[in-house]
């Protein structure tokens, strides 16, 4: 069994936690992970973490919802049972088209947030009566925490982590 020595920093305040993941990467150590109970602006770019490609998904899952839509009015209201409604035609799909932006509309809407949903879900692997995997309860109320992997420096990190703002750190074996 591999067992490795991980720093946890932990941090009552976002702001110093910002500074702290510069602070860090600016001293070329690596960060493991960072713990937060809320989404903090910026971390992600402090953090040097790519941008997601979650939005072309979502453009991807639109197309898909609109063109379910357009397949499926055509079939009904235009090929399977054409009906007059209030006089209007029902020959051609272009001749109803404005009666149809709001289905088309609701339909792409739909199809991209509820596939959206499901991919982020399984990007993130969540799923039902999955285990929590925070290192510390207190980063789901008030606290932030940073991982960092030891290498032989161990007192040095410490000692660097406290300089830069944390009210507690942490040596922990990781198995």
């Amino acid at each position: 069994m591999n067992s490795t020595k991980v720093i946890h920093a932990i941090y009552n305040d976002d702001d110093v936690l910002m500074d702290a993941v510069k602070k860090t990467r600016a001293a070329h150590h690596h960060i493991e992970e960072v713990y937060t109970p809320f989404p903090v602006h910026g971390l992600d770019k402090a953090l040097g973490l790519p941008h997601t490609r979650l939005a072309i998904c979502a453009f991807i899952y639109g197309l898909c919802g609109l063109s379910f839509a357009t397949w499926m009015m055509w079939n009904i209201m235009i090929s399977d049972w054409p009906q007059n409604i209030g006089g209007k035609p029902s020959f051609a799909y272009y001749q109803n088209m404005p009666a149809f932006v709001p289905v088309m509309f609701e339909m792409t809407v739909f199809f991209a947030a509820h596939l959206m949903v499901i991919t982020f879900y399984m990007r993130s692997r969540l799923w039902p009566f999955k285990q929590a995997e925070n290192p510390d309860v207190r980063t789901t109320d008030d606290h932030f925490l940073m991982e960092v992997p030891v290498h032989d420096n161990e007192d040095a990190l410490v000692s660097f982590f406290l300089n830069t703002g944390a009210v507690e750190v942490k040596v922990i074996e990781k198995h």
